[in-house]
């Protein structure tokens, strides 16, 4: 359970950074291969599936972090563009998938960057804490 709390908050860390960072970035397919471990292991995926749905994952989250640069400062066409991307995804997630699945992948994406970012606000509040005890001594 602890490991699986570092790779979140390994994953959030690289995730702020990522967004300002180019396309091609090394952090980039670090997040995706932590976010793609994470959704194959919930959806408890064979080798086969696992095979086929980690590339057409990959390009689903480059497009994502791209949609994110281009439009995150106009939240409802951002939105927009987040929907009209998981639909045209999921329909060829249902390809390696069964609908159910398909439809599960947004979900644990979403749970696996929630965690993660909880995991980073911990971590923060307990660097200020100790930051604090340090210079009051």
């Amino acid at each position: 359970m602890k490991k699986t709390f570092i790779l979140l908050f390994v994953f959030f860390l690289v995730a702020n950074s990522l967004f300002a960072q180019p396309v091609d970035a090394p952090q980039e397919g670090k997040l995706r291969d932590r976010c793609i471990q994470y959704i194959q292991n919930r959806l408890d995926l064979t080798k086969a599936e696992s095979s086929k749905f980690k590339p057409l994952f990959a390009r689903y989250f480059k497009e994502f972090a791209q949609t994110h640069r281009m439009y995150k400062d106009d939240k409802l066409i951002y939105r927009q563009k987040i929907i009209e991307l998981r639909l045209r995804y999921r329909d060829e997630f249902k390809q390696i998938l069964n609908e159910q699945q398909a439809n599960r992948v947004y979900d644990y994406e979403d749970e696996f960057r929630r965690q993660a970012l909880q995991i980073i606000r911990e971590n923060k509040r307990n660097q200020s804490n100790n930051g604090a005890a340090v210079f009051s001594h």
